[in-house]
């Protein structure tokens, strides 16, 4: 008798990915404990948060810290998602040079625009161009291809490495040093928000920016001390 059917250990598999540090035989052996043999797309669909979170609760299978954001993705996964959310939204036409004294910025997103992702399990980043006059989505870069790689938060970095601010929900601290030194200054938001009101945040200031984004613009830096408290990570 089959144990596990093809649709069911895809799901698993995309999870897994989610949850960082997550060993997906593990992770499988938990499973078939808690819904018995076979495992079926079926018995996936009834997961839910709370199951997920008791069933790594004092295993070695994650790390004790595991972010909310995650659970709540492998779960989606293990119901049936698959990271190609209709919501997801279209790049708007941009040309370089376009927006002058212009940022871009990423934003980690597991849903629609909104910026709801941690950085190493986020599925997509959303890709804005922020100028003092209009943000423009100029791209939306699925992290799949990045996963693949040995060090997924490298490829993570790489992937974005054309952008000088990166929002996400949450990031740890080893993640965060390698987003710093591909060139990219992470800034958590723990909340979830929707991107552009996020950004819209960002470019209010962009005439009298706060000291951490004035070095990112290379302009004289401003008092604005507030957000720099509020904001940076």
């Amino acid at each position: 008798m089959t144990t596990i059917t093809k649709g069911a250990a895809l799901r698993i598999a995309l999870a897994a990915k989610a949850l960082e540090e997550v060993e997906p035989r593990a992770f499988t052996i938990k499973l078939a404990e808690k819904l018995g043999l076979p495992i079926t797309e079926d018995k996936l669909a009834n997961i839910t948060v709370a199951d997920i979170k008791l069933l790594l609760t004092g295993e070695e299978t994650i790390e004790p810290d595991q972010d909310m954001a995650s659970i709540k993705l492998a779960v989606r996964y293990l119901w049936g998602e698959n990271g190609d959310d209709a919501d997801v939204p279209k790049p708007e036409a941009y040309v370089d040079g376009e927006l002058s004294d212009s940022l871009r910025v990423a934003v980690a997103s597991n849903t629609g625009e909104n910026l709801d992702g941690h950085f190493g399990s986020a599925p997509r980043f959303l890709v804005y161009q922020v100028g003092k006059t209009a943000i423009k989505l100029v791209d939306v870069r699925a992290t799949l291809i990045a996963d693949e790689a040995e060090d997924k938060n490298v490829a993570r970095s790489q992937l974005i490495n054309d952008c000088q601010i990166v929002y996400v929900q949450s990031i740890g601290g080893p993640a965060a040093a390698k987003v710093v030194r591909a060139g990219v200054h992470p800034v958590k938001i723990p909340t979830v928000t929707p991107a552009r009101e996020a950004i819209a945040r960002l470019q209010a200031v962009l005439d009298a920016p706060p000291p951490w984004l004035a070095k990112i613009m290379g302009v004289e830096a401003r008092s604005l001390a507030q957000f720099a408290t509020e904001e940076e990570d």
